[in-house]
């Protein structure tokens, strides 16, 4: 394979049936529940479906469609880099979008129910549970470059399709029920307590990265020790560049994904002190207003809030204040 040089890093790209079909896919059943809930006259945020076509689906074309995928066999950074857009920055577009709500909002009344009891399973409970799915997480990487899986992808292309699909899946564990509007978390999982975790996630986020970069052992190194290229860094500097780039991409993506979840937050504060105003207001409107009696009719009338405060004083102060008000010529 001929030398991978910035124009062709930028300019070569290959029509994988595979990564196509996954955007398709997912592009095509997110369009459906915008346009279902268009018919029913309600309004899809345009920046949701922005965030899940361009960071979400966008990632996914990079990692399987780009100079990315055209070069992962013949050297480790881009799979590398491939690796992490489908295990962080892909997950973080999709769940930008929040496609569980809109499938919440398009879909028919049983199909929303059942959709609610999927989501609220003792299966789904666990695996995006937060503590679980950041080790899942953690694990997925480890297990892809420490265990004979990583070489295995590269020489069979099934289980290579099996992989974009672990760490597309792995990635969504977390990051999904963080930024969707569905309540997926256990009740004390509030929003300051997401910020403090999405803060824990990106510090382990960053340790494959550095597992990686300082490694002695070369990963998957009997395949690419046989690939026959006379150009590009040798084996050890090729992995510790793709270890760099690993631990760059993922501080990176920490900052976009804490500031979402403060984003969420700002909008949860809103919409509960609006449902607090209207409870209030309800409340309000059903008190019976004070019967007249005459002993409401001789208490003295309520201070004029817009004159002086020594006017309306009904103290010590204002009684003077009138005494000599009364008393001038």
């Amino acid at each position: 394979m001929t030398n991978l040089t910035p124009a062709r890093a930028f300019g070569t790209w290959q029509a994988d049936p595979f990564g196509l079909a996954l955007i398709v896919l997912l592009g095509g059943l997110y369009a459906w529940g915008v346009l279902r809930v268009a018919r029913k006259g309600e309004r899809w945020p345009v920046v949701r479906t922005l965030a899940f076509v361009a960071l979400g689906l966008g990632a996914i074309a990079v990692a399987t469609l780009s100079s990315l995928a055209v070069y992962d066999r013949v050297l480790f950074w881009p799979a590398a880099v491939q690796n992490i857009l489908l295990d962080l920055i892909a997950p973080l577009g999709l769940a930008l979008g929040d496609p569980l709500a809109l499938a919440r909002r398009a879909l028919p009344a049983r199909g929303a129910g059942r959709l609610h009891r999927a989501m609220r399973g003792p299966v789904v409970r666990v695996l995006t549970f937060p503590l679980v799915s950041t080790l899942l997480v953690l694990a997925t990487e480890l297990c892809i470059y420490f265990t004979p899986y990583f070489e295995a992808a590269l020489r069979n292309e099934a289980i290579h399709r099996l992989m974009y699909l672990h760490l597309l899946a792995a990635g969504s564990l977390f990051v999904l029920p963080m930024l969707s509007r569905e309540e997926l978390l256990p009740a004390w999982c509030s929003h300051p307590v997401r910020a403090l975790l999405v803060f824990v996630d990106g510090l382990v986020d960053a340790v494959p990265g550095i597992v990686v970069m300082t490694s002695g052992t070369l990963i998957a190194g009997g395949w690419y020790g046989s690939q026959q290229r006379g150009w590009g860094p040798s084996p050890e500097r090729d992995q510790a560049l793709g270890g760099g780039l690993m631990l760059s991409i993922a501080e990176l993506v920490g900052m976009p994904f804490l500031i979402a979840v403060f984003v969420e937050w700002r909008r949860a504060e809103r919409v509960r002190t609006a449902e607090l105003d209207r409870r209030l207001d309800e409340e309000l409107a059903t008190v019976p207003a004070p019967a007249a009696t005459p002993e409401r009719a001789a208490e003295p009338a309520a201070p004029e809030l817009t004159r002086p405060w020594w006017e309306t004083d009904q103290g010590v102060v204002g009684e003077r204040y009138r005494q000599t008000r009364d008393n001038r010529p």
